[in-house]
């Protein structure tokens, strides 16, 4: 797992190549017109690599880590054995 890294024109919060996993912790500014705008689109870019992008905001982590770990943890297993 990779902290800060860049992929394209974007630097991805935390990347795994093994399972072709970006997450991304998302703050306020994450949250306007804009800041949705550029995210979807960034995203596509993305997932044209063949990246799966997962978002979480920035109170989930602080507030439920333990949910975005369990999320995380299904997340990992579907993606280590696709159906």
């Amino acid at each position: 797992m990779l902290r800060q890294r860049p992929i394209d024109n974007f630097i991805v919060d935390f990347y795994c190549a093994a399972l072709g996993l970006v997450i991304e912790v998302d703050g306020d500014s994450h949250f306007t017109e804009e800041g949705k705008a550029y995210d979807a689109e960034r995203t596509s870019v993305l997932e044209g690599y063949g990246l799966r992008v997962v978002r979480f905001t920035n109170v989930e982590v602080f507030r439920e880590f333990e949910g975005v770990c369990w999320r995380l943890e299904g997340l990992v297993g579907e993606l280590l054995d696709p159906p």
